[in-house]
Order: structure tokens, then C-alpha cells, then sequence
């Protein structure tokens, strides 16, 4: 089994706080990371998917009372939204009973957007997580192909190249017609299927809601909640502008990914990876992944943006630490590197502390005055050792 990253944290976060939501999308390893965490102590783990296990809270006050020595470990909490109340009471109870460690795991495939009854029920008492698909410092510089081609989910990354496409198409298909239903308005699966199709083709690109809208033949407004409800299912990121006070003209419109290369792939048909490779998306799929992979191995008081101004001065990911440092990250699919014009203005607007141009090689090197080349891997080493440190 891959030991994930989030393993520590989430271990620390049991310990501290009465109740914690690991959130991520479906297959992501969610079940598996909260097997790994509760062999460690005693634990019982319910499926709310599961009729049984349903019927086993059918007096949940019960339940849980029978069980308060027990971390009880709740899978798909959204099945059950009636339970955050109920959860809020045996908190305070345990609290009073001076019992202050994590009693109640929560598994759950939405942000805490869609689990609204969470948020106002379990305020002061829950710590939310999120777990992403695998990144480069979960599965070792040796895959990064495989993992750019075939995606960070679990069984699709460690499947054979012919099993791993067969499971993305499943599991895109079952989020259309079964999972992303159970969470917004009935939307017919084709015509999402379209517009993920679309967000794939327009990868990393600005948000043009107007545009999707009139491709799709809805308004503006239904464009935006297919969008919204794809971020908050963990499917799609929208990568937020830098915003500062500098006298310029600045892009205010996020741009938009796929947040899983596999998935990207998959919806424009890429089946390997010499087809990926004259695809007209392989610039911007790189991109995504490099981002996806860096954003992931980030503590999570670190913030993602892009640069860019209406002069041309650009960053493709800009880093915003609790400090206020800034790192700008150039992603460059090329075994040459070079940093172009628009990446130095804006570094002289901003000012970083740190530059970096990561591109598909194996050695780290020099390329300008303060700027550095170097893997994926080893710039997602110094991330994750910053967040250490």
C-alpha cells in the first residue's frame, strides 16, 4: 500500500479535535486512509451507503452511546446529513466527560460548501481535510509518466495502461449518472458530460462562463452552477488571480483545470502516451499536472494563485506563504528550458522570494539571476520540506 502524506496530519488531527472531515473525491483512498489510521487504536467503521450499517443508527444516540470508547469512523457522512446535530450532542456530552480526543471520523466525497449542516452544526468541534489523488512524493520520481498519463487516483495509477483507461471511463460515467446527482439539480448526464468534455479542452485557460453557456445552450447562470458543482465535488480547480494593489491592469478571471491528468486524458480520448504527446492539450495537461502535484504537497495555509497582467507579465503558479513570501513557479515542458520575457516582469512586480522553472528533466541548474531549474519531483521535496520547516 502507498503511504500517503496526509496519514500524519490526519493521525495529529484525531487526536486534537473532536471530530474530523476528510474529504476528497470518490476512489481517491479515502476508506483505505481511515483503515490505515484506525488499526492503530479501537475503531468501528460504518458505510452509509450500506443498508445494514444504516439500520444500525436507526437511534443513533444509542449507537454512539454504546460506542464512546470507540472512534467511529462514518463513510459517505453526506447520506446522512441528519446525524450532524445528533454528532454535535455526543461531542458536548464526551467534553463534559472530559473526553477532548477525536471520537468521530468522517469520510465524505463533497466540499464543505455541500455539507452546509457540518459547518453550522459541528462549528468549534470538527477539523476538515482534504485528500487529493497521488502526488510525485507518493509514488516516487520513477512514475512520473505514468502517473502525468494515467492519473493519481489509486487503482487507475497502479492498473495496467488497458485497465487504468477502462477504470477512468467507469468512473466518469458513474459520477455522471450516479454520484454528481446525489449533490445538486438533476442535470442530464450527457449534457455534463459536454461541458466536462469542454472544461478539458479549454484546460487551464481563462473562465469564460458566457462562452460554456452559449456552447452548451444554457444561460450564464446554469454554466456556473455545473462549474461550482464540479469544484466542490474535488473535479475541478479554479485557480484564483493574485490580486495586489501594484497600478496595473491585472486578469480577474480564474483559470480553470481538470484536476486529474488521467481524467483531462480520458475526456479527449488521449489512450497513450504517444498520442498525448502531438495532442494539442500535452502544454497544457503538463501544466495542470505540475500545478495539481505542487498544490497538493503544499501545507494548507499556503496559497495557489496565477500572475498575470494585461502586459504581458505572467507566473503560472505563484505560491503565498503564511509569511507573506512568494515563491513564482514557470512550468516548461521542454528539456531546455527558457524563461521568457512576460515571466521576468512579473517577478519585478512582485518581487519573490524564490524562482523556479520546473520542467521535465532529471537535473536541478542555474538558467538566470535568482531562477532555477529543476524536476517535479525536487521542487515538491522543497514544498513539502517548507512546510516542515
Amino acid at each position: 500500500m502507498i503511504t500517503r502524506l496526509l496519514q500524519s496530519e490526519l493521525t495529529l488531527a484525531l487526536a486534537e479535535t473532536p471530530a474530523v472531515a476528510l474529504l476528497g473525491p470518490r476512489q481517491v483512498g479515502k476508506t483505505t486512509l481511515a483503515w490505515a489510521v484506525s488499526q492503530t487504536g479501537n475503531a468501528i467503521y460504518l458505510d452509509l451507503e450500506s443498508e445494514g450499517d444504516r439500520a444500525k443508527l436507526a437511534q443513533p444516540e444509542l449507537y454512539f452511546g454504546d460506542h464512546r470508547d470507540k472512534l467511529v469512523v462514518l463513510d459517505e457522512i453526506h447520506r446522512s446529513p441528519g446525524l450532524f446535530p445528533i454528532l454535535r450532542g455526543m461531542i458536548d456530552r464526551n467534553r463534559r466527560e472530559g473526553r477532548t480526543g477525536g471520537r468521530y471520523l468522517l469520510l465524505g466525497s463533497a466540499s464543505l460548501d455541500l455539507l452546509k449542516q457540518s459547518g453550522e452544526s459541528l462549528a468549534g468541534r470538527i477539523a476538515y481535510l482534504e485528500l487529493t489523488p497521488l502526488n510525485i512524493l507518493e509514488t516516487g520520481p520513477e512514475a512520473n509518466d505514468t502517473l502525468w498519463l494515467q492519473g493519481g487516483f489509486p487503482e487507475s495509477f497502479l492498473a495496467s495502461h488497458a485497465a487504468s483507461s477502462r477504470w477512468r471511463q467507469n468512473f466518469i460515467r458513474t459520477y455522471l449518472e450516479r454520484d454528481i446527482p446525489q449533490f445538486g439539480p438533476r442535470i442530464a448526464a450527457e449534457t455534463l458530460r459536454r461541458f466536462w468534455v469542454m472544461l478539458a479542452h479549454h484546460h487551464g485557460g481563462l473562465l469564460n462562463a458566457a462562452q460554456f453557456a452559449r456552447n452548451l445552450g444554457v444561460d450564464g447562470k446554469t454554466a456556473t452552477a455545473y462549474l461550482d458543482l464540479l469544484n466542490d465535488l474535488f473535479l475541478v480547480r479554479r485557480l484564483q488571480p493574485w490580486h495586489a494593489n501594484l497600478g496595473k491592469r491585472l486578469v480577474k478571471s480564474p483559470k480553470v483545470y481538470v484536476r486529474d491528468s488521467g481524467l483531462v486524458h480520458t475526456l479527449l480520448g488521449i489512450r497513450d502516451k504517444e498520442t498525448l504527446l502531438s495532442h494539442p492539450v500535452v502544454g497544457a495537461s503538463w501544466e495542470g499536472f505540475v500545478l495539481e502535484n505542487l498544490i497538493s504537497c503544499a501545507p494548507r495555509d499556503c496559497q495557489p494563485f496565477f500572475y498575470r497582467s494585461s502586459g504581458g507579465a505572467e507566473i503560472d503558479l505563484l505560491l503565498h506563504w503564511p509569511d507573506g513570501r512568494l515563491w513564482a513557479i514557470e512550468i516548461k515542458r521542454s528539456l531546455t528550458p527558457k524563461v521568457e520575457r512576460g515571466f521576468h516582469a512579473a517577478c519585478t512586480d512582485l518581487t519573490p522570494q524564490r524562482r523556479f522553472v520546473v520542467y521535465p528533466g532529471t537535473e536541478r541548474f542555474r538558467i538566470g539571476d535568482g531562477i532555477e531549474a529543476m524536476p517535479l519531483y525536487d521542487l515538491a521535496r522543497d514544498i513539502a520540506g517548507e512546510h516542515v520547516g
